[in-house]
């Protein structure tokens, strides 16, 4: 199993979307979480530690989760989705863009 974690800036549209499409993917394990004060899932080093594949929405995303939880990432995988902070949750345009961009690299 591979686990999986998904991170936007306040867990609420982008990375929910995620997990809830991948939840049943096979060979994987999904978590979302939220970089900013105040996400629904706030970030930890537990979530960052716990997770094997991180896709982070957008490239700032990146540089903050690098920032703050560098030491936690090793040679951890972290991928930039570069969708922007513009749909709503569970969006049909969103679902197609997370399945175009994630789907390559997942098992299965």
């Amino acid at each position: 199993m591979t686990r999986v974690l998904f991170i936007c800036s306040q867990n609420r549209l982008r990375s929910p979307t995620a997990e809830q499409v991948f939840a049943r993917h096979p060979g994987i394990e999904c978590a979302s979480a939220g970089l900013n004060r105040g996400a629904d899932n706030p970030l930890t080093a537990e979530l960052v530690d716990w997770a094997e594949l991180i896709f982070v929405m957008e490239r700032y995303h990146k540089t903050e989760l690098s920032a703050r939880f560098g030491r936690h990432l090793g040679a951890k995988r972290i991928v930039c989705l570069d969708i922007p902070d513009i749909y709503p949750y569970m969006d049909p345009d969103l679902v197609a863009l997370l399945q175009s961009r994630v789907g390559r690299f997942l098992p299965g």
